[in-house]
């Protein structure tokens, strides 16, 4: 059963005090709630230099789009190896990312071959994540106090990664814009110290506040369209997925990618190992889309990812612990 909670509510549970709509506001409550009038629209590319100027303001470093296909912004190294083992990370990026079978030639003005999902990762969590994350919300023009902004509980796994962890979606006026997740296994591994994932969909925040009703007609930058960008991609990549795409090369390719990963994990090589990792990933949903596979053959494609997902972690986690944990060490000396 899903667990609703209003803004206020959940300012009450951070805060651990009731709610007064009637008391004269405290500092961090104008913080969170004050209002800022936006003299235009956020464009996409505006809406991404925002949230990057913020997380980095919070000490996350930008990294860049990681450039192997992929199903979710969490299958990047940056959130997948760095969440596991103790050192600490806080990172934020944009992440294209694939799901074939979700195309749909263009022609619906809601769901992609690829969107783009802004990506927050911070370890050890901090107390306040909840907090930055409505803040981050204030810099791009939401007031709460003008919006239904609620937290729907919903405890997140991606079982062919090995990975679940506690989680809500964030629901603005009816409409989920982001994922919320404190990590509790990723690659099988127990993740400690606490890690938290905040992930914004990018084309449903920013149909929200253009008020757009199609992702094609949102102003990328400069006035140029998302469709004059991403439509013919679209078409070609839905039409590939479902009708070109070939079979016999799809089911070669996947049996040579995990070859070669295993390969590599046994060279101790962890990063190429987790690149063919990720293209059996695509290609199995390439599969998918397809048709291909049966539910009896889709459970054992999926094992099979995990499981190299499962050894790919272990082994990163093992290295880490023979070069010292770098970055705790670092973390430590920064502290002193």
């Amino acid at each position: 059963m899903s667990l609703l909670l209003t803004t206020g509510d959940f300012f009450c549970a951070i805060f651990g005090r009731k709610w007064d709509h009637h008391a004269k506001p405290s500092a961090v409550q104008s913080l969170i709630f004050g209002r800022i009038i936006m003299s235009k629209k956020l464009s996409v590319q505006e809406i991404i230099l925002t949230l990057q100027k913020f997380w980095s303001d919070q000490g996350c470093m930008l990294m860049q789009s990681y450039d192997t296909e992929k199903g979710a912004g969490t299958m990047s190294p940056y959130t997948f190896l760095r969440a596991i083992g103790p050192e600490p990370w806080n990172a934020a990026y944009v992440e294209p990312s694939r799901r074939p079978a979700d195309g749909r030639y263009g022609e619906n003005p809601n769901r992609l071959y690829q969107h783009h999902q802004f990506q927050v990762v911070m370890k050890p969590s901090p107390e306040n994540i909840q907090d930055l994350y409505l803040q981050s919300l204030e810099q791009l023009g939401i007031n709460p106090l003008e919006h239904d902004i609620r937290f729907v509980e919903d405890n997140w796994e991606n079982p062919s990664m090995g990975c679940a962890g506690v989680g809500w979606e964030v629901w603005l006026d009816g409409m989920e814009i982001s994922q919320f997740t404190y990590f509790q296994q990723v690659g099988g591994l127990e993740v400690d110290p606490v890690t938290s994932e905040i992930t914004y969909g990018l084309e449903r925040l920013s149909s929200y506040i253009q008020d757009v009703n199609s992702v094609f007609d949102l102003e990328w930058g400069d006035g140029v369209k998302y469709g004059d960008i991403f439509l013919e991609p679209e078409f070609e990549n839905s039409k590939y997925a479902f009708e070109e795409s070939n079979e016999d090369l799809l089911l070669m390719l996947f049996d040579e990618y995990e070859k070669e990963a295993k390969r590599q994990i046994k060279n101790g090589l962890v990063h190429p190992a987790y690149d063919y990792c990720l293209k059996c990933s695509h290609t199995f949903n390439l599969m998918d889309a397809r048709g291909m596979v049966s539910v009896t053959e889709r459970a054992g494609y999926l094992d099979r990812i995990r499981n190299m997902a499962k050894s790919i972690a272990k082994e990163f986690v093992a290295q880490r612990e023979k070069r010292g944990f770098p970055l705790l060490k670092h973390a430590q000396e920064e502290t002193k």
